[in-house]
């Protein structure tokens, strides 16, 4: 079930239970400007509205997909601009698309590499050892 942002403010601790983060999560996104200053009851408390926890779910949701905080930095400068066309989203999100494709490369090299050190490993009692060996390798 989609966690739906509620009218009524909410506490930074009930805002991190409700989306499923740590508070620490919720006060490093306000420290480095995702999360905009909430508002402050007059005992002082941080009152988060919802438009703070879309934001939220918005960053967190952004997080899972892999975008960096500074894309994500990028695409919330777009949107609270409100100076985006889908076309710009595409192009940051082709972008992100490309990093992921080179990560993955990246990973399937290493598995390739991993398995076959691994395949000429016997595993035996002698210290000779070719995953060693290619570890010392130049």
């Amino acid at each position: 079930m989609p966690l739906t942002a509620t009218p009524t403010p909410i506490t930074r601790g009930t805002l991190a239970k409700r989306f499923g983060c740590h508070l620490e999560t919720v006060r490093y996104y306000e420290k480095i400007g995702l999360l905009r200053p909430p508002a402050r009851s007059k005992g002082g408390h941080r009152l988060y509205g919802v438009e703070d926890q879309r934001r939220l779910r918005f960053i967190l949701r952004g997080r899972e997909l892999g975008f960096s905080i500074e894309e994500l930095r990028s695409l919330l400068s777009l949107v609270d601009s409100k100076a985006y066309t889908c076309g710009d989203i595409r192009d940051l999100t082709l972008s992100h698309l490309g990093t992921v494709r080179r990560k993955i490369a990246d990973l399937n090299r290493l598995e390739r590499t991993l398995s076959r050190i691994t395949d000429e490993c016997e595993g035996g009692t002698v210290p000779d050892c070719p995953v060693m060996d290619s570890l010392w390798a130049d």
